[in-house]
């Protein structure tokens, strides 16, 4: 199965016969047995980001998907903006992003992944340039990372569960992190504004996607080519040197779509990573490209929505649609059409969509634990809502923090409801 942007690598029982092993290997089967039962512990849940409130909001995996507890990613608010305060060009940098991609709020939380003993949660705080990871009993800081530049971003964890790839949005870098200890393991050089990042499912490689000048106001097509350099940048997992580099701009323009932007937004892979499925800026839909081939294949329109307003500047950060996730089996695309305010599961064989899911400016889109759902985060209604692959309709929404963003899969330990008062 690939590893896709939207799911946790690990799950509790290959946990179980990661630590057996182990604790064989170290000699005596009590020992084994007491790992085994250890790892048996953690529960799988969705971590639900709440950017604009700086907390993680953490919700069961599948069925109703109730609040179980919620953390403080910002336990060091306090410390963090002295320091910004006290430099001026970090303080410039802090109320562009305020006042740019935050839409008038900080950015407090933007991605976050559990680490494999379901101990800590790691999260990119893009206002406070930062990754730092936070112990879920206590709710205090382990470690602290600053990116390179002003900015994080979105984050890819390796199908192992051991590193972290996070991008430094305005140092056009990626840092790959060790994602126990916070120490760089190496990083590497993308287009202008690296974006989403993926490993490969064997964890040999890193697709990164490099999105480019998403807040000037320079948005129609003709004056596409000053948003800057924007490319899909894959490189060596443990080298971190670079193997390819695709321009999308080419492929759109060998199939006439020049008017098309070339900036890569959310993106899946197939099961098999044979096809890659992505969203383009200002663009109502999706495009197939196939690696093989290094081709655009198929395109999908998906419908506008007659209240959005065609004017491209009122949509947030250029986007259009920004949340894709696919089916365990690979039959079904969910997308989330963020300006047209709905959600919808698109056969991947035929690309006809389903229903219409009504939604409040859905900006992301992940897999239920147990594979049946699509999991919309609704950052314009603070809520997520689920809506059942099979069916195309929604099956339930949970109301969460501020301004819900990314939401991905992790664990914690079996009686967690959330960090102890101290």
């Amino acid at each position: 199965m690939s590893v896709r942007p939207d799911r946790s690598p690990l799950r509790p029982r290959h946990l179980c016969s990661l630590a057996a092993a182990l604790a064989l290997t170290l000699g005596g089967t009590a020992t084994a047995a007491s790992a085994q039962a250890s790892a048996g512990d953690l529960r799988e849940v969705m971590f639900v980001g709440n950017n604009w409130d700086g907390t993680a909001d953490v919700i069961k995996s599948t069925g109703d998907f109730t609040k179980i507890g919620r953390i403080n990613v910002i336990p060091d608010k306090d410390e963090r903006l002295a320091a910004i305060n006290a430099d001026p060009i970090k303080w410039v940098y802090f109320m562009a992003i305020r006042n740019g991609v935050g839409e008038g709020h900080d950015q407090f939380v933007d991605d976050m992944y559990s680490t494999p003993d379901g101990r800590s949660v790691v999260v990119s705080r893009p206002s406070f340039a930062d990754v730092v990871s936070i112990d879920l009993a206590t709710g205090h800081i382990n470690w602290r990372f600053p990116v390179s530049g002003y900015r994080s971003d979105h984050m890819a964890v390796s199908p192992d569960g051991t590193r972290v790839a996070v991008s430094a949005s305005t140092a056009n870098t990626v840092h790959v992190l060790d994602i126990t200890t916070g120490k760089q393991l190496g990083s590497f050089a993308t287009g202008d504004k690296p974006h989403e990042n993926i490993f490969t499912r064997d964890g040999k490689y890193i697709w990164n996607m490099a999105i480019g000048d998403v807040n000037t106001a320079l948005d129609d097509p003709w004056l596409d080519w000053t948003k800057g350099d924007r490319h899909i940048t894959v490189v060596d997992a443990t080298t971190f040197k670079q193997v390819k580099v695709i321009d999308m701009r080419q492929r759109l323009d060998a199939i006439g779509l020049t008017d098309y932007s070339d900036a890569v937004r959310p993106a899946v892979f197939s099961p098999d990573e044979s096809k890659l499925y992505f969203q383009v800026s200002f663009f109502n839909g999706f495009l197939e490209y196939d690696v093989a081939s290094d081709k655009i294949t198929r395109v999908k329109t998906l419908p506008k929505n007659p209240a959005t307003s065609t004017d491209r500047t009122t949509w947030v950060n250029d986007s259009r649609h920004h949340g894709m996730s696919m089916n365990p089996a690979g039959t079904k695309l969910c997308v989330a059409g963020t300006m047209d305010d709905y959600a919808t599961v698109v056969d991947r064989a035929t690309l006809q969509e389903g229903p219409l899911v009504t939604a409040s400016k859905p900006y992301w889109a992940t897999v239920s634990g147990d594979g049946k759902d699509c999991i919309v985060s609704e950052s314009g209604a603070d809520q997520v809502t689920a809506i059942d692959f099979a069916t195309g309709q929604k099956t339930v929404s949970v109301p969460v923090g501020d301004h819900p963003q990314r939401v991905r899969l992790g664990h914690v330990e079996a009686n967690w409801t959330g960090p102890s008062a101290s």
